[in-house]
């Protein structure tokens, strides 16, 4: 396999690898895959990435004397401040199980700290149902969750660091759309620094660390007792409604406001994969 920099006309086939891919283990719907596609990787957006100095763009080509050589992979990584960031990797289907995630992964690092970043972390959607486990295996830890708008979409990235490294990770790159925002929670109270909610005359606390996604903000899930023991339900961080269901196929949805979220695959993970 070969590394290299795409040139601004390979755009439509990286678009194809990321669609298999994200079509394949992403728990999206097919107008967000678009969606994303379209307003992250069109002509014009990977031109701009090509031709700004802070961001990092590898593909990788892989074939024998028998085939053609293709793209079967694409990463892409960013400067901000001391750190680098690995916001987007993708490997087509068709090609996994040869490395080709590894190579890229490394390489994009390597890259960065060349680049000066003094640290690398790595942001992973929450609704990519194998991406978790993948940079984990480099020794990277949960460090904070992240929302951002792509395409309309709020959506939300895990962001992941070596567990030493005591320094204030990056804000959102601004590759990925707006800067990150700071997460409201309307109808709610915080007292000594708990996130309460009520329910009639009942009390409810808010766990901050156990985020899902939502269409248009995120979920908290509730408890009916300070030390998160007994489980009450979900919080909607849209309108701030306890109103929250989820049917048989743990899809949730806000009654309010109509935010919902798909709850991520749990199917196993192969380590060979990428």
């Amino acid at each position: 396999m070969e590394i290299r920099e795409p040139e601004p006309d390979e755009a439509e086939r990286i678009r194809e690898v990321i669609d298999s891919s994200m079509t394949t283990s992403f728990r999206l719907s097919p107008g967000q895959i678009d969606g994303i596609t379209d307003d992250q990787f069109g002509d014009d957006a990977v031109a701009d990435k090509i031709d700004d100095g802070d961001t990092l763009l590898h593909v990788v080509e892989t074939g024998d004397e028998l085939e053609s050589t293709v793209i079967a992979g694409f990463v892409e990584g960013r400067l901000e401040d001391e750190w680098g960031e690995v916001n987007w990797l993708f490997v087509d289907p068709e090609h996994r199980g040869k490395g080709i995630g590894t190579e890229l992964y490394e390489t994009a690092s390597e890259t960065l700290r060349n680049r000066g970043a003094e640290h690398v972390c790595a942001t992973v959607l929450e609704a990519n149902t194998e991406g978790h486990q993948f940079v984990e295996r480099f020794g990277l830890e949960h460090n904070g969750d992240r929302r951002i708008e792509v395409a309309g979409e709020s959506l939300v990235k895990y962001v992941y660091a070596d567990a030493d490294v005591d320094v204030a990770l990056p804000t959102e790159s601004r590759a990925d759309g707006e800067d990150a925002q700071t997460d409201e929670f309307p109808e709610t109270e915080t007292v000594d620094g708990t996130l309460t909610a009520t329910d009639g005359d009942e009390t409810l606390y808010i766990a901050r660390e156990e985020e899902e996604s939502g269409t248009a903000a995120s979920f908290f899930v509730t408890y009916e007792d300070e030390d998160h023991t007994e489980q009450y339900g979900y919080y909607c961080a849209n309108c701030g409604s306890l109103d929250v269901s989820m049917d048989n196929m743990e899809r949730l949805e806000c009654s309010d406001c109509g935010n919902a979220h798909a709850e991520r695959s749990k199917e196993s993970y192969d380590d060979s994969h990428l």
